[in-house]
């Protein structure tokens, strides 16, 4: 078995800002505001920025698809 070391909390102090992208990553350890699984490895543009949540448009085949998931479930892209 290998452990894994304890995340920090330093996601959670990111700044997020309308119109950057961000990168669909799930953490089972968190079960709220989880994405279903086929969003996992996606990039989405924010559209809305709440306290615990943001709004991500994800684009999925030919369809934008609206996700809300909590800052546990997401990265910045590009950076």
């Amino acid at each position: 078995m290998t452990k894994t070391a304890p995340r920090g909390v330093s996601f959670l102090l990111r700044e997020y800002h309308e119109g950057e992208q961000a990168l669909v990553i799930i953490d089972p350890r968190q079960h709220k505001g989880l994405p279903h699984r086929r969003y996992h490895g996606k990039v989405g543009n924010i559209t809305h920025v709440g306290r615990r949540a943001i709004t991500l448009d994800v684009k999925l085949g030919n369809k934008t698809k609206t996700l809300i998931t909590r800052l546990d479930h997401i990265k910045p892209f590009g950076v």
